[in-house]
């Protein structure tokens, strides 16, 4: 037997899903019954009827299908898979803002811990941040942690005053210029689709800035047959199996976010197994970080 045939035995056998981000390797991707990013996984999460979940992803992503499905059982294929950006804020930085400024709210994306969201008025993704942001009633934004989705977002809701952080991605932030400016000239036809979360030089190159999801709904849609592509490389798999027939190009220095590939179906077909590697969040944590979940959802769907 296969691992994939023993995982899918598993599955059933086990009562569990398996949600994978796009990050994941293809072969995660493949076996996983729902594939997606941040906002999509953990609407998804919520509503499942399974009793177990495994995410593969990084540990804030465990973390949120905790604080949204708390009488589930979370599981992760390595509790080691961090994501750095996560624990680029702390609470000091948070009531610091709120002392400074009137009429705040607090706006925590996803990509952070338990704690921060835990102090946070609202969680967003990449995907629905300017959105919610423009709902807000509240004049001033103190956007945590990343401080290029913040940029990303103020251009977008310039009725807002913002007050950034300096946390990033490590991978999007790192991106080379050089190296997608070198694509461009390689490759003239072709379309740059960048993440926000990419820093602003790499962003102005963009033809297209938006969410993983985005990235591949735009890249289905166009009439363009090559794309170059700013965002970790794990999209690829998914880019490939919608467009078949088009072209992607990545730099150089391929964006691999390390943690994410910490995923692999031996450990996968492992948790399920021993259903092993539980996540746990505080039940106070876990309270106030699900009202900030909640408010995300609420506005978005509104």
């Amino acid at each position: 037997m296969t691992l994939t045939e023993e995982i899918e035995k598993l599955k059933t056998e086990k009562d569990a899903a398996v949600l994978a981000h796009y990050y994941v390797e293809p072969e995660i991707q493949e076996v996983a019954d729902y594939i997606g990013d941040s906002f999509y996984l953990s609407k998804i999460a919520a509503g499942l009827e399974q009793r177990t979940i495994v995410f593969c992803g990084v540990s804030f992503m465990g973390e949120s299908a905790k604080i949204l499905s708390p009488d589930k059982r979370v599981l992760m294929p390595d509790l080691t898979a961090d994501c750095p950006m996560a624990h680029m804020a702390d609470a000091e930085a948070i009531a610091k803002a709120r002392e400074e400024y009137e009429d705040l709210a607090v706006v925590c994306y996803i990509n952070s811990t338990t704690e921060l969201k835990a102090h946070s008025d609202v969680c967003v993704t990449s995907s629905n941040a300017v959105d919610i942001v423009k709902a807000l009633p509240n004049k001033n934004i103190f956007f945590i942690p990343d401080k290029n989705l913040a940029h990303f977002v103020a251009k977008q809701v310039p009725e807002k005053h913002f007050v950034f952080h300096s946390g990033y991605c490590p991978v999007h932030e790192h991106m080379s210029v050089k190296e997608v400016k070198a694509l461009k000239e390689a490759h003239p036809d072709a379309e740059v689709l960048a993440h926000p979360e990419c820093s602003g030089a790499v962003r102005e190159l963009a033809d297209y800035l938006g969410s993983t999801s985005g990235i591949i709904q735009y890249a289905s849609k166009s009439e363009a047959s090559e794309f170059i592509i700013c965002t970790e490389a794990g999209v690829d798999f998914e880019l490939k199996r919608k467009n078949p027939k088009k072209r992607f190009y990545y730099p150089k220095t391929l964006p691999v976010c390390l943690d994410m590939k910490k995923n692999t179906l031996a450990k996968l077909r492992d948790t399920l197994l021993e259903s092993g590697n539980e996540v746990q969040v505080g039940d106070e944590a876990g309270r106030l970080s699900k009202l900030s979940l909640e408010k995300m959802h609420e506005l978005a769907g509104a």
